[in-house]
This record gives C-alpha cells, structure tokens and sequence, in this order.
C-alpha cells in the first residue's frame, strides 16, 4: 500500500552544516510547524555529513504557502545567517510509489 495517494510532491532538502548548538531545536520546531500546515503529507529526514530531509506535500500551492510562513521564513534567513554552509532545494512531482 502507497504511503500518501498519488500524485503528490516531494521537498528534497539536502544541505550541510556549519557548526551550531541550536540546528536541532530550530529543525524540530519548523517539523512541528510544517506539520500544521495545510497540505502537509509527512516528512523523512537522515543527517551525518550530509542532511537529507524529505517533504510530502498535497500540491505546489502548499509547497508555496509553507515557504511563505513567517516563522519558516525566519528560520530560513537564520539557515543561511547561522546553520548552513551549504543547501540545495528540489521540488519533484510524485507520479508512482511502491514500498518493499
């Protein structure tokens, strides 16, 4: 069974880190908040040199809403000011999945 019905979108967000006490409560604190968006799906997320965190998202207009949020634009002046030596952002429409 498909994890969310298709089709939908994918944020890919790969980034690495400079070094910084407080990524982790600003990354959890944007999960919560993503979370509470219309249009949210789900999130997967990997990090050891390099960050992997997945989005699942109903639509683009979703997508745009939540990178038009004020408290994740925030967040993200202080990625690029504070937690990121560098990031990457793909936006992929998601027209089949399967699970083994």
């Amino acid at each position: 069974m498909d994890k969310f019905k298709t089709p939908y979108y994918a944020v890919i967000f790969t980034s690495v880190l400079k070094p910084s006490d407080s990524y982790g409560d600003m990354a959890n604190k944007m999960e919560v908040l993503a979370k509470l968006q219309p249009g949210f799906l789900g999130v997967e997320s990997a990090r050891e040199k390099v960050g992997i965190t997945v989005s699942y998202w109903e639509s683009l207009e979703a997508i745009k809403n939540w990178k038009e949020n004020i408290e994740h634009k925030i967040a993200q002046q202080k990625g690029k000011e504070e937690f990121y030596q560098s990031y990457k952002v793909e936006i992929c429409k998601v027209e089949k999945s399967y699970t083994f």
